[in-house]
This record gives structure tokens, C-alpha cells and sequence, in this order.
């Protein structure tokens, strides 16, 4: 039982510091420059939600390990890495479109895994709800990266 306070004690704990973490994030001047895909906003939403995804997922029946467990994180982490790949292919609006896109497509099939997790009793409704609404939300600004993306893209060099 001790052990189980204690792991329960540093889960909470860790929590506790990646909100602090995001919250510094999120309170950040968004006036500067974007540099790099971790200065935008929706690469860490899904990046928060991911790892969210994950902790929430420990707690899932071992049955699950390579099939519904390992579907949600893939899923989860592809929506992250599709948004720092198509961050650097801005140089080819239609390769920024496509990679984004695919972001898109992972935020949504993470969103019927969460589904299937709530619905196999895995997932308590109220985590559930919330996750599937973060990534409505990941979901929204990549539509608009893709509506709006010649904003996003870089212009070729004149000569």
C-alpha cells in the first residue's frame, strides 16, 4: 500500500511540475518570433495532450499493452511530430498542407481511440471528455494553419 501512495505522490507531483511548466509556456510573450515548432502553440497542446494521453494510459488492463495502449500513444505522438515536420517544409506550401494534414488525421484518430477507452471503462468520462476536447482544439488551429497557409509559409528568395 505504501508503494502504491508513493507512486501515487510522485505522479502527482510530476503533474503538478508539468503544469507549472505549461503555464510558464502559455504565459509566454507570443510577440516574439517563432523560431522553432515548439514556439507554437498547437505543437504544445498536442505535445501536453500526448503526454497526458500517455499518464492516463498506465493505468489501462495489461490486455491492452499492444493493441488499444499502443494505438492512443502512436497516434497521440504522431500529431506532435507531424507538426514540427511540416514546420520545417514551409518552403513548399503543399508539403506544409500535406504534414499538417496528417497531424490533423492522428489528432482525430487519437480522439476515436479515447472514445473506445471511455467506452471499455479504461477512461473515467470526465478524462475522456477533456482529452477529446483538447484535441478539438489541436484539431482547430491545424485547420486554420491550412486554411491560412500561405501566412505560415516562407517565401522563396528573390533574385
Amino acid at each position: 500500500m505504501g508503494e502504491t501512495t508513493s507512486s501515487k505522490t510522485s505522479l502527482a507531483t510530476r503533474l503538478r511540475e508539468r503544469s507549472i511548466v505549461s503555464a510558464r509556456l502559455k504565459d509566454a510573450d507570443m510577440s516574439t518570433k517563432i523560431t522553432s515548432h515548439c514556439d507554437l502553440i498547437v505543437y504544445r497542446k498536442s505535445f501536453d495532450s500526448a503526454m497526458k494521453v500517455f499518464e492516463l494510459s498506465t493505468s489501462f488492463p495489461r490486455a491492452e499493452t499492444y493493441s488499444l495502449i499502443d494505438q492512443m500513444r502512436r497516434s497521440s505522438r504522431s500529431v506532435s511530430a507531424n507538426i514540427a515536420e511540416a514546420w520545417r517544409k514551409r518552403r513548399y506550401e503543399r508539403s506544409f498542407c500535406s504534414k499538417l494534414s496528417d497531424a490533423e488525421a492522428e489528432a482525430a484518430e487519437t480522439q476515436v481511440w479515447i472514445q473506445f477507452a471511455v467506452r471499455c471503462g479504461y477512461l473515467a468520462n470526465a478524462d475522456g471528455s477533456q482529452l477529446y476536447a483538447q484535441y478539438n482544439e489541436v484539431i482547430a488551429i491545424l485547420v486554420s494553419m491550412i486554411n491560412n497557409s500561405s501566412k505560415w509559409a516562407l517565401r522563396a528568395p528573390r533574385q
